[in-house]
């Protein structure tokens, strides 16, 4: 018979767990079971398969490269269940379905809420579950199936064959501040000017930072070595909006935050555009919900951006 066949749920926590602690003992104590049991039902699963998932050693256990595979395999279904649960939760509490929806600080101040705001018209029982992040990390949580859709800048490098994406639009990044910063009373700031004050950039390896690396560069510019480094938009509006400090922001952002009278653009043209993109894994039986979220997404683009990038 198939291994696989005689995996039950509990087997499942049983890995994540020694995944999780790395050692027999402290998995027993929180799964409630003996040490001995779990000791034996490890190696009966690893002679079923005929691959070692786990390295022993003085310290405790070290995941082999296809333990590694198999632990990613199990935190799916674990997270497939979750959603499962969550799904039923929403329709038994009369809602109309749930999306969760990852959002990178390109879309989570425009884009994203614009859409939802959407998707409620269209579906008002729907449950909706935002998350803002990085683009990476946020793909990561996409691929282990924690979330139905990202929109971020788009992320070549980080790509995963099994996620499929769609360019939704392209647009500038501009150096940002607060409204009444003193660089406001130059005319044309220099990189003289801009380099003098602190920034704060987002976290090296992030799509944002590499087009703002890269438009720095090409202005012979190098990043300032006196810089904050966060990827929240809330602290990045905090910090700007309680100092003197430079930041960096997407189109859309800045002229949400403008329009609120929390930042203001300095005029300083920055080359290079960033691409924004929705991605989602893909799924014969997309739920009704996160087929609507997509679909809202497209139309808020489509509205707001008459020339968006369409892919």
């Amino acid at each position: 018979m198939d291994w696989t066949h005689r995996l039950r749920l509990r087997n499942l926590k049983m890995l994540l767990s020694l995944a999780q602690t790395r050692n027999i003992s402290h998995s027993a104590a929180m799964l409630n079971t003996t040490q001995p049991g779990l000791s034996k039902w490890l190696k009966d699963l690893e002679d079923d398969i005929g691959l070692p998932l786990f390295e022993r050693h003085a310290r405790g256990l070290r995941p082999t490269p296809h333990g590694d595979v198999l632990i990613a395999h199990a935190q799916r279904v674990e997270a497939q269940l979750d959603r499962a649960s969550a799904d039923m939760a929403a329709l038994r509490e009369g809602g109309g379905g749930r999306v969760v929806i990852g959002a990178s600080g390109a879309s989570a101040s425009d884009t994203v809420p614009l859409a939802v705001m959407k998707l409620l018209e269209r579906m008002p029982q729907a449950r909706v579950k935002l998350v803002e992040g990085t683009t990476d990390h946020l793909l990561a949580q996409l691929a282990q199936g924690d979330l139905d859709i990202v929109v971020g800048r788009s992320a070549p490098e980080h790509h995963d064959p099994a996620i499929r994406f769609e360019a939704l639009y392209l647009e500038p990044i501009h150096l940002v501040a607060r409204p009444r910063h003193p660089l406001f009373a130059v005319e044309q700031p220099s990189w003289q000017d801009l380099l003098s004050y602190r920034w704060i950039l987002w976290p090296k390896g992030t799509p944002i930072r590499n087009a703002v690396d890269a438009a720095l560069a090409a202005a012979g510019q190098a990043p300032p070595p006196d810089h904050v480094e966060s990827n929240s938009v809330t602290v990045n509006l905090t910090l700007i909006n309680n100092s003197d400090m430079i930041g960096v922001a997407s189109h859309r952002a800045a002229l949400r935050f403008s329009q609120m009278r929390a930042m203001r653009v300095i005029p300083v043209r920055l080359s290079g555009f960033g691409s924004v993109a929705m991605y989602w894994r893909e799924d014969p039986f997309r739920p009704v919900a996160v087929q609507e979220a997509m679909t809202a997404l497209r139309n808020t683009v489509a509205e707001h951006a008459p020339g968006a990038a369409r892919a």
